[in-house]
């Protein structure tokens, strides 16, 4: 996914009411940036960061710059938690993604359960159709370990046990995180911040959803899934 308009960098001067993040860029001017992302942004919303955002398209936005990335660590962090969609819809059909390959159909936004909604039905003549979730990771706190989620995930958690009921009907169901980082090298689900996501994924594998875990490679022009990494709490052991 390469991104549309050259960034601009900056020092981060703040994120507040989850949206709103104030940038001071490095020719001098000050901006108020929509912070597409959510969640708690642990260790990637401290002032002082380096930052870098977009031009938003056309004159419609109230905000005329989208955070974007986050200098940690030594290097780049997606925040945008709006792009692994668009990274996974790529790389399916690139075929990057090994083990969604053979899909003649990718499918977006499908209604699964009773109140959601999963992000790719993949579809294939003669196959059992492959519920895909996708979920965006970027916390990182020790060693080289890529967290999710980075608080309570409530919604999260009821899209397991919709997978979950998806292989009780004979389908095929997948979890995907996409990780946001490039200094991480294997994934574990967040016991401490959020206790009953990471049991209900353990769950949900026991029952036959796969988990799957990619990171990416990420530059101030381009996001591109990359390597799968090792997910480290799996039930009987690392996968």
């Amino acid at each position: 996914m390469e991104f549309q308009q050259p960034m601009a960098r900056g020092v981060l001067a703040g994120r507040y009411k989850r949206f709103f993040a104030d940038v001071a860029l490095d020719d001098g001017r000050a901006v108020t940036a929509h912070c597409p992302n959510p969640g708690a942004m642990l260790g990637l919303n401290t002032p002082g960061m380096g930052a870098w955002v977009s031009p938003a398209d056309g004159n419609r936005r109230k905000l005329a710059w989208t955070l974007e990335l986050i200098e940690a660590d030594g290097g780049l962090v997606g925040v945008n938690t709006m792009h692994p969609n668009r990274l996974v819809a790529e790389a399916l059909a690139e075929g990057a993604i090994a083990e969604l390959t053979g899909y003649a159909v990718h499918r977006r936004e499908v209604k699964m359960g009773g109140a959601s909604r999963v992000d790719f039905r993949l579809e294939a003549p003669g196959c059992p159709a492959c519920w895909l979730e996708v979920k965006n990771v970027h916390l990182r706190r020790a060693g080289n370990l890529a967290e999710f989620p980075d608080c309570v995930a409530a919604r999260s958690a009821r899209h397991l046990r919709e997978l979950t009921a998806r292989v009780v009907e004979g389908d095929r169901a997948v979890q995907l995180f996409i990780i946001q980082r490039t200094d991480c090298d294997r994934f574990a689900a967040c016991a401490d911040l959020d206790p009953a996501y990471a049991a209900g994924l353990i769950t949900a594998a026991a029952a036959g959803v796969e988990v799957l875990c990619y990171d990416c490679d990420i530059s101030t022009n381009e996001i591109r899934v990359a390597r799968r990494l090792p997910w480290v709490d799996a039930p009987g052991g690392t996968r």
